[in-house]
Formats: structure tokens, C-alpha cells, sequence
């Protein structure tokens, strides 16, 4: 189904959640799409809000990529500190599976990258052959490095810089799936997903990416995706998803004066950069950032939720902040649940919830690398 379609039942579902506010009371519909075009063009935001029967609620759309509806959140937030506004919807939305094809990208004669970047890939293979201290060695920075370059080879250069063995990637793998099959079987994702109802009128109430019963031979077997002596395979990576997500961010005063608990506390945010090359490091500065900004430490985070775009990044990102495995994606991550970028930020948000009730768990966070070389990052008390 259109992102639109989508995203409109989620908004719906997450206001359905808080009765007592009245709809005209919602200042925007703040909306974060990582790739906004073709059918996900024409400011979704607003789409959804006139969809939801909300012609006097404005709305936007937001791309910061994989964080784009932590994005979302963290401009709610900023909006409501600066006392232009109490109530906002934080969505986000992305369907993979009904990217336009023949656009600008794939167009001969049309190129939607910078021609400054096209020596970028003969630094990066320089790098990949050799045994740099780090990614900033100044024997490589010759050019300019590659915004454009693909996700998985930015996986690849992480296992080269950390040394991170296919056999732990595939062991994270399969640890992800487990999770995520176990947090199924007790009902923890029935908590966090609302069922959607698709054109033809049928309901889908579970989530298709998760494949249970993985096993480590079977992750074994696959061969690399994206380098002949690669180690990254589309059993290490997250699958290419659809999905929709909605929150309701409002600011305290206004949750008193409706009766309400609010279900957590944003704490602080962060947005920080990296180069583009090793992108999936940027959760590391992000939440030694947020960390900093909070006066807390990662001792003090009852969970972590790492975004999984592919096992290397998050192993490599967990060993540098010295995150332990019993309090990082417990209840399973991305390779198992899927990536639809726009609206992972959002669905974090909500399974962090989840898992700190679940776990009477005060403070959590959730943190992502971002395409392009950024981290962002934020840490939520509980609150109910």
C-alpha cells in the first residue's frame, strides 16, 4: 500500500491512545521519510493530516535518513521548549517495496550524485586494502569522502576498521532472530504493533520480516553481498521493509491538564558526523554525547536499543561504548523486524517504552547511524 495509506493508520492509532485531546489541539504533523519522493513526494505530512481528516492541523515531512522520525521527535521537542506549541504528532513512514524505478538515479544522462565525489571510491578501496590505525589516517584523505556511497560498503569498511569476524556478525545475526522470536512468543510485539488494514479490506497484525527457526549454518551459507572477499550477506543485514509509526509528543503541562501519565520523559538528544565511509559508527559519538549532555552513563541505561542496518555496526558500535549484550536489543533488532528507514526512529522510541515496562527499567536509549555519515541518539526515563 502508499506510504500515505499507511502512515495515516498510524496516526490515527496513536491518537486513538490519548482520548482525551482533542484533535484541533495538534500544533503539526511532523512526518520523517528517509527517501522523500515519488509516491512518498508531495510533503507526505500534510497528506497525512487532510487523510486523517485534520484540514486545520499543518503538517511536514522530514528526511534525516535512517533517524528521520527521531528527527521528527527531537523537533517536537524543541518546538514545545521554545513555547511554540504543546501537542504534536512525531511519524515516520517508508515503503521500500514502491520506490519508483527510472528516476533521476537510473536515468541516462541524469545523476543525482556530485561528479566532486566520483575519486571518492579509489580512497576507499585504498583504505580497504590497508592496515590504517584509524579511519582518519592522513594517508587517506586525499579526496573528498563518498556521501553517496552505498550502505554495505560502509559495512564492509567497519569490519575492515575493527576487525569484526563474519562469524560475529552471523552470531549477532542469528541472536537478533532469536529475540525477536521469543519476545513474539511471550506477546511483547503485540504491545507494539497495530494491525493494518490493507486496501482489499484484509488485516496484516504481525510483522513478515522475522524468520524464526534461523539457524547459524543456514547464516553460514550465504556469501557476501557487496564484496567478493566481503564479509557482510543479507542474513547479517537488515531486510528492505515497509512500515509505519506514530507518537504523540506533548509537553508536561499539557499532559496535566488532561489527566494523563505520560508514558516516558525525553531526557536529551543528539545529532552528531562522521565520515560518510563508516557511517554505521556514528551511534558512538551520538550517545557519548547525549550521555554527556544528560549527566548520565551508559551504567545508568537499564536498555540500549542500537539500530541493527547490519550486525557489524552495531558489534563494532556496542564494543567501543561498552554497551553488554543482556541490556542491548533484548527483544530483538532490525535484521530481524526490518529497516523501513523514515519510520525506525519512531518504532525504537516505542519498543523502548515496551521494554522498560516490561523490565521496570528507568532510563533507556536509543541511538542509529544514519546514511551519509551521522549518528543521533536519545535518552528516555519512564515515566508509567
Amino acid at each position: 500500500m502508499r506510504a500515505d495509506d499507511l502512515a495515516v493508520q498510524m496516526v490515527k492509532a496513536a491518537l486513538a491512545q490519548v482520548p482525551g485531546l482533542d484533535p484541533a489541539e495538534i500544533d503539526d504533523i511532523l512526518l520523517g521519510c528517509g527517501l522523500p519522493g515519488g509516491e512518498q513526494g508531495n510533503n507526505m505530512g500534510r497528506v497525512v493530516s487532510v487523510l486523517a481528516g485534520l484540514d486545520s492541523v499543518p503538517g511536514t515531512t522530514i528526511t534525516r535518513y535512517c533517524a528521520s522520525s527521531l528527527q521528527t521527535t527531537r523537533m517536537a521537542m524543541h518546538a514545545i521548549l521554545a513555547g511554540e506549541g504543546e501537542v504534536y504528532i512525531s511519524a515516520g513512514v517508508e515503503t521500500v517495496s514502491r520506490y519508483g524505478r527510472g528516476s533521476a538515479d537510473e536515468t541516462p544522462g541524469i545523476s543525482v550524485t556530485n561528479p566532486k565525489f566520483d575519486a571518492a571510491m579509489t580512497r576507499t578501496l585504498k583504505r580497504s586494502s590497508a592496515k590504517a590505525a584509524s579511519w582518519s589516517d592522513p594517508r587517506y584523505v586525499d579526496v573528498l569522502p563518498d556521501v553517496y556511497i552505498k550502505m554495505g560498503q560502509t559495512a564492509e569498511n567497519v569490519q575492515q576498521l575493527l576487525g569484526i569476524t563474519r562469524a560475529e556478525q552471523d552470531e549477532y545475526a542469528v541472536r537478533s532472530q532469536q529475540l525477536a522470536a521469543e519476545a513474539k512468543a511471550r506477546g511483547f510485539w503485540d504491545r507494539d504493533i497495530t494491525p493494518v488494514q490493507l486496501n482489499d479490506g484484509s488485516i496484516v497484525a504481525q510483522d513478515d520480516s522475522p524468520r524464526p527457526g534461523t539457524t547459524l549454518d543456514g547464516v553460514g551459507a550465504l556469501v557476501p553481498v557487496f564484496r567478493p572477499d566481503g564479509t557482510v550477506t543479507a542474513g547479517n543485514s537488515c531486510p528492505l521493509s515497509d512500515g509505519a509509526a506514530a507518537l504523540v509528543i506533548m509537553s508536561s503541562m499539557k499532559a496535566k491538564d488532561l489527566g494523563l501519565t505520560p508514558l516516558a520523559r525525553i531526557v536529551a538528544t543528539s545529532v552528531t558526523g562522521l565520515s560518510p565511509e563508516i557511517m554505521g559508527l556514528g551511534p558512538v559519538s551520538a550517545s557519548q554525547q547525549v550521555l554527556k549532555q544528560a549527566g548520565l552513563s551508559m551504567a545508568d541505561m537499564d536498555l540500549i536499543e542500537i539500530n541493527e542496518a547490519f550486525a557489524v555496526q552495531v558489534i563494532g558500535s556496542a564494543r567501543e561504548l561498552g554497551v553488554p549484550y543482556d541490556r542491548l536489543n533484548v527483544n530483538g533488532g532490525a535484521i530481524a523486524l526490518g529497516h523501513p528507514f523514515g519510520m525506525t526512529g519512531a518504532r525504537i522510541t516505542n519498543t523502548l517504552m515496551n521494554g522498560l515496562r516490561e523490565r521496570d527499567g528507568t532510563f533507556g536509549l536509543e541511538t542509529m547511524c544514519i546514511g551519509g555519515g551521522m549518528g543521533m541518539a536519545m535518552i528516555l526515563e519512564r515515566l508509567s
